[in-house]
């Protein structure tokens, strides 16, 4: 289980992670959005225990995540990882294993699993000779060769063709279901929304909604309904030989009912469409931005 509570992080005077308490259980996928400059990355690397908080605490299974113990126990995939191109994936994974003092035996094992289910195939061409993708994939098999409980992974697709963004995706839902603990960025919120089981969005170094998607949907999200009817009403689009109109509420539906027969026609379809996670990341980035510009006129 990872707890943080209170977490801030300055550098010199700039604010990059303020007062962020969320907690994570085992097993789960947690994503971490946000726009950029939101501190997504600081709140990784303090979760991964590479930056010291200036102030809070962060724990994993009760102990401070900085803690040297703790850090051998954790995988972290920074956003952008430069190999070592003149090494192949196995003479890279091989080293990364004896810094952890890997027995060569159970490496040679964990590394092959790996690179097998991540389907690389080249394991003795030199780094620099392969693809984007390919070295993301080998930057992933890097952080399992110590077998870690809690995966931290920042933008692990980065970059990468939508084939491979798909694979490295569905593959962090495996470590999950594996019962290891995944935290990760992602620009792309279709695939944080796919494979997420909560997700925190940040703006501005604060944690502004956390929970999982449904929640956020109940709780700041708005349910619209697209009613298509055989004739015109107000407000609706032609679409097709029919016409759309979007309301919030069943009443509206209603409302479009009886103008809809009022004028010859009837409803032909309803439809119920949930707010995207996107949607959701917008408007709270939008509502949060609106609030600091309030406090700072009033200040």
């Amino acid at each position: 289980m990872i707890d943080v509570r209170e977490l801030r992080k300055e550098y010199g005077g700039f604010v990059a992670v303020e007062d962020s308490t969320f907690s994570i259980e085992s097993g789960e996928v947690y994503g971490v959005i946000g726009p950029n400059g939101a501190g997504k990355t600081t709140t990784l690397k303090t979760l991964a225990g590479l930056l010291e908080p200036t102030s809070g605490r962060v724990e994993i299974d009760g102990k401070p995540a900085d803690d040297r113990e703790t850090r051998r126990l954790l995988g972290f995939l920074p956003e952008e990882s430069p190999l070592y191109e003149e090494m192949t994936p196995l003479s890279y994974l091989r080293f990364f294993a004896d810094l952890y003092d890997v027995p060569r035996a159970v490496a040679d094992e964990r590394i092959h699993d790996a690179l097998d289910r991540l389907e690389l195939d080249h394991r003795t061409r030199p780094l620099g000779d392969m693809s984007k993708g390919m070295k993301r994939k080998v930057a992933i098999a890097r952080s399992l060769v110590n077998d870690p409980d809690v995966l931290i992974y920042d933008e692990p697709a980065s970059g990468l063709d939508p084939l491979t963004t798909n694979y490295i995706i569905d593959f962090t839902r495996e470590l999950a279901d594996e019962g290891r603990t995944v935290v990760f960025s992602a620009h792309n919120l279709y695939h944080v929304e796919e494979v997420c089981d909560r997700v925190a969005i940040m703006n501005e170094g604060r944690i502004v909604a956390e929970g999982a998607l449904e929640e956020l949907r109940e709780q700041y999200g708005r349910t619209e309904y697209h009613v298509f009817t055989t004739v015109d009403v107000p407000d609706a689009v032609r679409e097709n030989g029919r016409y759309r109109r979007i309301v919030e509420a069943m009443d509206d539906v209603e409302a479009v009912r009886e103008t809809a027969e009022a004028r010859g026609g009837k409803i032909d379809d309803i439809r119920t469409v949930e707010p995207s996670l996107e949607r959701l990341f917008l408007d709270l980035a939008e509502a949060d931005d609106s609030e600091r510009r309030r406090e700072s006129t009033e200040a």
